[in-house]
Parts: structure tokens; sequence; C-alpha cells
């Protein structure tokens, strides 16, 4: 038999999304950042009323929110924000930036936060530390030196907060830098959107509330991973499903998360190493087809869900 590609890290995996595998990861992710009744009291407050938005996405807050409104990804982002490890002037010493660009992300993550301003030295190849004043003046200096403020990209984070996000924009809009040169994550989502969506349904953006999932017969998931990029909405998803509304699901990628799901919040499920089917019907395209496209009869698979391709037309 042929031997298969594998990715580091990456392996086949038959349960459904969420369950103990989810709890797992949730607390690997708080024990590997030390502080762990710190982190603990954070993930009580995420999404909470009296609490804040996660940093992990943008999935709307139920009216009703439970005492567990987060998922393995927020819980992740939080407890990151929430270290107690910490990234000192030593660290960067001891390492070139040749030697740091071989590591990856996640290595570099668990290093911790920042503890000063930092400054390449070319001369050393590490970063060394420098005075808040002097960062600050220095950095003034190269935005009163552009001719043009159009001329400078300001850019942000989805994991920043929402009130850093509102002050970073305050700084650079009219009232201080005046530009709103802001190309940051949400422009890979929302610029096509904003094409897109007018000429389809002549609104630049969504149109529906929450709530809606509660009285919708159908629900087309259409090219995203709620799984991997938004995994409350599963939680959604699952309601939709036990009140008997249809799911179905449309993206190359067969992805767990819109097949099944355990709810970490349900005893029941948790208990019995059970999950609730998502999606129906599971219509994987081919990317780069013609739009013109004979269907074929589907190969149901033994998750229920069904497999339809786009085959070229002469």
């Amino acid at each position: 038999m042929k031997e298969q590609n594998r990715t580091t890290g990456i392996a086949p995996y038959g349960g459904a999304e969420g369950g103990w595998g989810a709890l797992k990861a949730v607390a690997d992710a708080i024990r590997g950042q030390i502080s762990v009744k710190q982190d603990v009291m954070a993930l009580f407050k995420v999404n909470q009323p009296q609490g804040f938005d996660c940093p992990g996405c943008a999935w709307p807050d139920p009216q009703h929110a439970s005492s567990f409104e987060f998922c393995e990804n927020g819980a992740k982002a939080v407890s990151w924000e929430a270290t107690s490890k910490r990234t000192t002037p030593e660290f960067f010493t001891a390492h070139t930036v040749t030697e740091l660009w071989q590591r990856s992300a996640l290595h570099l993550e668990g290093k911790g936060r920042l503890m000063h301003p930092m400054k390449y030295d070319a001369a050393s190849d590490t970063y060394q530390p420098i005075a808040w004043e002097t960062a600050f003046k220095e950095i003034g200096e190269h935005l009163r030196g552009y001719d043009d403020p159009d001329s400078v990209e300001f850019h942000t984070s989805g994991r920043a907060s929402n009130e850093a996000a509102f002050l970073w924009q305050l700084f650079a809009r009219e009232r201080e830098y005046g530009t709103n040169n802001f190309p940051d994550c949400s422009n890979m989502c929302h610029e096509p959107t904003s094409v897109g969506l007018p000429e389809s349904i002549g609104v630049g953006k969504g149109t529906v509330e929450l709530e809606d999932f509660d009285h919708c017969d159908l629900v087309l998931c259409i090219g995203h991973n709620p799984g991997t990029n938004h995994p409350r909405m599963l939680g959604t998803l699952r309601e939709v499903a036990k009140r008997g509304a249809t799911i179905v699901a449309i993206n190359p990628l067969r992805e767990r998360g819109l097949e099944r799901f355990t709810s970490p919040q349900s005893p029941i499920e948790m208990l019995s190493l059970s999950s609730t089917e998502l999606a129906s019907t599971y219509y994987k395209v081919r990317v780069g087809g013609d739009a013109e496209r004979r269907h074929e009869n589907p190969a149901v698979d033994a998750s229920g869900g069904a497999e339809q391709r786009r085959t070229r037309s002469d």
C-alpha cells in the first residue's frame, strides 16, 4: 500500500467534535501556562454580561449565557493572555533572530509575554531592550517622517481586546494621525463579502441574528469550518439538529465539526460517549471546478453524509 504523506501533529481521528478530547485540550492549555488558578477564574468571565469578549472568535453571545461560554480555542487564547510565563530580555540575548526564525509559532507563544520594548540589533542579530521613552520617541519620529499618512499601515490582531482595538483606531484615524489604513485580519474575511454580498443579496453584511437559528427550518453551511474557526457555533447547530431542522454542509474539506458533535455541556452525551449528528447531507465540491456541472449519485458514507463531486461539462 502506498504510504501517504502525514503532516506533523495531524493524525486520523474517528471521534466526534468536542467531548472529552476538547476538555483534555482545555486542561492541557491551562496547565501549560502555569497560572492555573488565574486562568480558570478568567474562563468563568469569558462571554459573560459582566465579563469580557473571548479573543478567539466573534461568535455572538446568547441572551441567557451558561457558565461555560467558551470553546477549546477560546480557552487557549485566554490562557495565553493570562499566562504567568514571561519572555525576558535575557531570552533574546541568548537566542539570535536567525535561530528564533527556525522555531514554530507554538514554541514561541509558549515562552510567554514580552516584558520590555525590544529593538533589533543587526550587529548581534538579536533583539535588545530599550526604554519605553526611547521606543515612543523613535516611533513618533518615524510617523512624523512620512509626507502622507495613508502611506502608513496600522496592523492589529484578532487576538487584541475590543478596548485595545478601540484605542488603536482612535489614535490612527482623523483625530490623531489622520489615516483609515487598517489592513488587519478582518480584511481577509470581510472585504470579499463586502463585494460579493451586495451583488447577490443587495446588502454588504449579514442579515440574520442569533435568535434566527431558533426558528429556521434549513441551515446551509457553505465553505466554513466552525469546528476549527468558531466552535461555539457547534452548540447552536446541535440545537438546530435536535429540534429536527435540516443542516446541509457544502465544503471541499470534510469538517468533523459539521458532521457530529458531542457537547461538553451535555452530561448524557459525555457519559454515554454519544454525539449529535449535524449535517444530514454533506456536499464536497471540487476546488476550481466548472460552475456548470452534472450531478452524480451521492456516495453515502458511514457518517450518514453524502459526497457530491463537480465534474467537467464539455
